[in-house]
C-alpha cells in the first residue's frame, strides 16, 4: 500500500521504505507546502521557473533544482526547519568540514538518528559484534559524524570513547598534519592500553600512520574485532595493505558520506562498493555535462538527499567515483574507488578527516 501522506513516506518503517520516485514525490509535497516546508525553501521557491509540487514527477526531476550548497553555508538554522514540525521544534545544527569553503550547515531532527538505526543493521550483516565499547578516532563537535557514530554505538550497547581531534586546525597548516597524527595516536594509544576497545572507528590517514607503530599495531590486533574507516577516501592498494598486512585478523568495514548526503555503509561480501541509505540518498556518478557515466566508468559524484528533515537536491560533490550495479532488483546504484578531486587551486581536497 502506498504512503497516504507525504510524512508517512518519510518515516517509513525500514521493511516498508517506498521506491525513489514516490520519496520524491513526498519530499517535495513536505518541503513546498506552507504548512508544512521550512521557510528556506518557501522562499527560494518564488525564484524556481516551474512549480516543485505539479511538476516534479520523481528523481530524474532533481536536477531541475539549484545547487543551493553555497547559500547552506550562511542561511539563518531557524529558516531550514519544517514547518511541519512545529513551532517549538529545536534543531541540532552540524557542519561540513570546510574542505572547499566556509563550512555548510545542516539541522537535524531526527534524520542522522534514523541513519543511526540503519548503519546498526548494515554492521549486523558484516557479522560486527554487538556490546563492545567503542574507540572513535574523529571529530565531534559541529561534525555529525560524531553524533551518528556516537549513536550507533549506544544502539548497539557499547561504551564510545572519543579523543580531541580537529580536522579544520590541521588544515590550516597542511606541514603539522604528521605532528597532529601523532597527537591523535597517543590519545589512542592510552585508551587502547587502559579499555578492551571492539570497535575501533578512524580514518585512513590515522590507520596508515598508526601502522607504522608496531606497538599501536600488536594492541588493536590483540583486541579490537572491528575497524570503522570513514572520512578521506583510501586507495585500494591502501585498503589491501591495511586489511591483509597489517590487520589481517580484524574486520575493516567502511562507510562513505558526508554532512549533506548522509552514509553509504561498504555492502557486505563485495569488496569496497559503498551503497546510500535509499530512498533518502540518491548518488549518482557523472560526466562533466551532468549526464550518468555507464557502470564501471568514473565520474563526479552528485547526490540528492530526501528527509523530513531537509531536502537537499543536485549536489555536486567534490569526489569521484566509479559508478556500480545495484546489488538488488531496484535497488540503487553503488559506488567504488572514491577519490577526492583537485580543487580549482589545483589542491587535493584531503587532508586527516
Amino acid at each position: 500500500m502506498p504512503p497516504s501522506s507525504p510524512e508517512d513516506a518519510l518515516r517509513a518503517p525500514f521493511d516498508a521504505l517506498p521506491d525513489v520516485d514516490t520519496m520524491v514525490r513526498a519530499a517535495v509535497r513536505w518541503h513546498f507546502d506552507p504548512r508544512t516546508g521550512s521557510p528556506f525553501w518557501q522562499d527560494l521557491a518564488r525564484s524556481l521557473p516551474f512549480d516543485p509540487v505539479a511538476d516534479v514527477a520523481g528523481a530524474a526531476d532533481l536536477v531541475r533544482f539549484p545547487d543551493v550548497g553555497d547559500h547552506l553555508r550562511t542561511v539563518p538554522v531557524r529558516d531550514l526547519v519544517p514547518k511541519g514540525f512545529g513551532a517549538s521544534a529545536v534543531p541540532l545544527v552540524f557542519e561540513s568540514g570546510g574542505t572547499t569553503g566556509a563550512p555548510k550547515r545542516i539541522v537535524e531532527l531526527g534524520f542522522w538518528r534514523r541513519t543511526a538505526h540503519w548503519i546498526d543493521r548494515c554492521l549486523d550483516e558484516h557479522g560486527v559484534p554487538r556490546a563492545g565499547p567503542w574507540l572513535y578516532l574523529g571529530p565531534t563537535g559541529p561534525h555529525v559524524a560524531g553524533y551518528a557514530f556516537g549513536t550507533v554505538a549506544a544502539l548497539r550497547g557499547g561504551p564510545f570513547c572519543t579523543v580531541d581531534f580537529d580536522p579544520r586546525w590541521v588544515k590550516r597548516n597542511p606541514r603539522q598534519i604528521v605532528a597532529y597524527l601523532d597527537y591523535v595516536l597517543e590519545q589512542a594509544e592510552w585508551a587502547l592500553r587502559t579499555q578492551r576497545i571492539a570497535v575501533l572507528w578512524a580514518t585512513p590517514p590515522l590507520l596508515v600512520a598508526l601502522a607504522d607503530r608496531p606497538d599501536l599495531v600488536d594492541l588493536v590486533s590483540s583486541t579490537v574485532d572491528t575497524i570503522v574507516w570513514s572520512g578521506v577516501a583510501a586507495s585500494a592498494e591502501t585498503l589491501h595493505l591495511l586489511d591483509h598486512e597489517v590487520f589481517p585478523d580484524v574486520r575493516l568495514v567502511g562507510v562513505y558520506g558526508n554532512t549533506v548526503m548522509g552514509a553509504a555503509p561498504q555492502r557486505p561480501g563485495e569488496g569496497c562498493v559503498f551503497e546510500p541509505f535509499s530512498p533518502h540518498s540518491v548518488i549518482e556518478v557523472v560526466d562533466p555535462d551532468g549526464r550518468a557515466v555507464p557502470y564501471g566508468e568514473r565520474g563526479r559524484v552528485r547526490v540528492h538527499h530526501m528527509s523530513a528533515d531537509m531536502f537537499l537536491p543536485n549536489m555536486v560533490e567534490r569526489d569521484l567515483a566509479t559508478r556500480c550495479p545495484p546489488s538488488r532488483p531496484g535497488g540503487p546504484d553503488g559506488l567504488s574507488d572514491v577519490t577526492s578531486a583537485v580543487c580549482s587551486d589545483g589542491v587535493l581536497a584531503q587532508g586527516v578527516y
